[in-house]
């Protein structure tokens, strides 16, 4: 199920972009016009799978460096 979902609401002379992709990941910006920000929003839906792939590959880097950490943890408590 596709989370996609949009708002654009005036802020001053600017327009805020509130947007999130197929799996709800949230972004907010102000573009100077409207045509700028329906851009932003179809750039940022387009991106999706991208965003999630890189997401992955943050989580899997931090598990890694947990798992390091409580190794190198427990070896200190062995010396």
């Amino acid at each position: 199920m596709s989370k996609r979902k949009y708002e654009i609401t005036p802020n001053g002379e600017w327009f805020k972009v509130e947007v999130w992709d197929d799996y709800g990941k949230y972004c907010s910006v102000l573009e100077k016009t409207i045509l700028d920000a329906s851009k932003f929003i179809l750039d940022w839906w387009e991106k999706s799978e991208e965003n999630k792939k890189s997401d992955e590959l943050l989580a899997k880097a931090i598990l890694e460096c947990k798992e390091i950490d409580e190794n190198n943890n427990n070896l200190i408590k062995i010396l």
